[in-house]
C-alpha cells in the first residue's frame, strides 16, 4: 500500500482538528462572512471580501467593459471548486488516492428575464455538473467519497435548498449632506 501524500495528511489532520473544535464549542463554526462589491465605473465592479480583492464586470455587449468575469462566471466557479475542493478533502480524509479531479459545471439560462422580456424566472433553468476522476482505488469507494463531499457541499445546498434572504438599504444624497435617508423605503426588507 501507497503512503499517504503529505498534502492528504495534512488535510487529514486538519479535519479531524476542526471536527474536534465544532464538537467541543457548539459556537465555533458560526458567523457571518461579508463580501462587498463596489461599482468602480459602468458596471465594473470591484468585489473585496478581506484580502482578496478581484473585479467582476459585464461583457461589452451586455454593456460592461469586459474587465473581469461576469457573476454568473464566478457563481458557476463557487460551486465547481466548492464540490472539487470537498471531493479532494472528504478523498483525502477517508484515504481515497485521487491523482487527478476536474468539475465541470453547466447551466443553462435564458437572459430574457434578465432584461424584463416575459414573465420567467432569471435564474437558470438546469445546473449539470460533471466530475472526471482518476483514482487506484475500488470505483465504489471513490462514488461514496464523491457523495459524502456533496452531501456536506455548501454550495451545492445553497442551490439545492431554499435560503433566507433579507434586504437593507440605505439611501444618502449626494453631495455634502451625507445622512442615511429618513424615508420609510429606507428601512430593512
Amino acid at each position: 500500500m501507497n503512503e499517504p501524500h503529505p498534502h492528504e495528511t495534512r488535510i487529514r489532520a486538519s479535519v479531524d482538528r476542526i471536527h474536534a473544535a465544532l464538537e467541543r464549542m457548539d459556537s465555533f463554526g458560526r458567523g457571518t462572512a461579508s463580501t462587498r462589491a463596489r461599482v468602480r465605473q459602468g458596471l465594473t465592479c470591484q468585489v473585496e471580501d478581506g484580502a482578496w480583492s478581484f473585479t467582476a464586470d459585464m461583457p461589452s455587449k451586455a454593456g460592461g467593459s469586459a474587465e473581469g468575469p461576469d457573476p454568473g462566471v464566478f457563481g458557476r466557479a463557487s460551486l465547481a471548486s466548492c464540490l472539487a475542493i470537498g471531493y479532494s478533502l472528504w478523498a483525502a480524509h477517508a484515504g481515497v488516492p485521487i491523482t487527478e479531479l476536474e468539475v465541470e459545471v453547466q447551466a443553462d439560462y435564458d437572459t430574457r428575464a434578465q432584461f424584463g422580456i416575459g414573465d420567467d424566472s432569471p435564474a437558470y433553468r438546469a445546473i449539470r455538473w460533471i466530475v472526471n476522476v482518476q483514482s487506484p482505488a475500488p470505483e465504489a469507494e471513490v462514488r461514496e467519497v464523491l457523495d459524502l463531499a456533496e452531501a456536506r457541499s455548501p454550495y451545492l445546498a445553497l442551490f439545492r435548498e431554499p435560503q433566507e434572504l433579507r434586504r437593507k438599504v440605505r439611501i444618502r444624497k449626494a453631495g455634502p449632506d451625507r445622512t442615511p435617508s429618513s424615508h420609510p423605503d429606507a428601512r430593512e426588507r
